[in-house]
């Protein structure tokens, strides 16, 4: 059996609008190994929570799912009838998603949302729920959880609100949990102390956990592996300490340019020239060369795919592979680029 707990396999989701289709997610493969945790990282845009609701089976028309393989414990979820996924959804499989109050039910109290999970997978009475999700409070931290299991989600912080929602997704003990900018709109401080929650959570728990987020500093801090992503496909899959001290893929070392250190000047900031080209008219070739500095000429005429450069690394550039037509001592990060020949 396999080490992985998830093998994503050219996932493609795709949006039918008037205008045509939009591929929001375009041919998306990874692996996450079991009790690990992978970063997906991207502009806005990039397909990141696209891909996350279609690991879920959550897209609403005009999406479509067109294709793909999502293998969980060894069976394909895109496979499985709209009953069995329901049964999977916040059992096996949980979601955080980006803001908790739109996502928590306003006319509900806590304890009711968190005392649903445990009514719906584990058939438990509603007393005995209640008492679940008083321990499920306790265990996110939330001070005063008797009291709390009984107010509405506006009478909560950010924060606490946040802590509740994690609490949902963990009251049946899931095996993977997908956090979609579990830290947005939330002040630094907040902000740490939910990834230490959710990093000691996974420790206790031993479960493997899926990251959404824009923040390379969220990745650095909480994550094993890392898919960088652009314009709906993944163009560079790593372990994250190789990915942090040898990007390869040209956008990589773009966003890492563009993040902010301690040990650098304000004015050393390099940002990546140009915008993330419209949905409705992508660029032919790869649809990072109008904004990339080394594209040569076949970057603007064929999608290049994911090259294997060592074990368990990826790079969607054609830099790296037999094709490149361009200069052959490129150096991508300041380093003499490793090109697998």
């Amino acid at each position: 059996m396999s080490k992985n707990i998830l093998e994503v396999n050219n996932l493609r989701t795709s949006f039918f609008t008037s205008e045509g289709e939009v591929r929001a997610v375009d041919g998306v493969s990874f692996s996450l190994p079991a009790g690990k945790t992978l970063g997906i990282v991207g502009e806005s845009g990039s397909g990141k929570s696209i891909t996350s609701l279609s690991l879920m089976r959550l897209i609403d028309h005009p999406g479509k799912i067109v294709g793909g393989e999502v293998i969980f414990k060894g069976e394909d979820l895109l496979k499985k009838s709209k009953k069995e996924m329901r049964h999977i959804r916040g059992n096996q499989i949980s979601m955080i998603f980006q803001e908790p109050m739109t996502s928590l039910n306003p006319v509900y109290t806590i304890g009711d949302q968190i005392a649903e999970s445990f009514q719906i997978h584990q058939g438990l009475s509603k007393r005995t729920a209640k008492i679940k999700a008083v321990e499920m409070l306790k265990l996110v931290g939330i001070p005063s959880p008797e009291k709390r299991v009984d107010q509405y989600p506006f009478e909560l912080s950010g924060g606490m609100r946040q802590r509740v929602m994690i609490a949902m997704a963990l009251a049946c003990n899931p095996s993977l949990l997908i956090a979609d900018e579990p830290t947005t709109a939330l002040d630094v401080t907040i902000q740490a102390q939910i990834l230490e929650l959710i990093k000691d959570l996974q420790k206790r728990l031993n479960m493997s956990v899926i990251f959404i987020t824009h923040d390379l500093g969220v990745v650095a801090e909480t994550c094993d592996y890392v898919a960088v992503m652009y314009c709906g496909k993944v163009v560079e899959y790593s372990d994250v300490k190789t990915l942090f001290k040898n990007p390869k893929h040209p956008y990589t070392v773009g966003l890492l340019n563009s993040l902010p250190r301690h040990d650098m000047d304000q004015e050393d900031l390099v940002a990546i020239k140009g915008a993330v080209p419209s949905p409705f008219d992508m660029p032919k070739g790869c649809s990072f060369a109008p904004r990339c500095p080394f594209a040569s000429p076949i970057c603007h005429e064929k999608v290049p795919e994911l090259t294997t450069l060592e074990q368990g690394r990826d790079v969607r550039c054609w830099i790296y592979t037999d094709e490149w037509d361009g200069d052959k001592e490129v150096n991508v990060n300041g380093k003499e680029a490793t090109v697998n020949r």
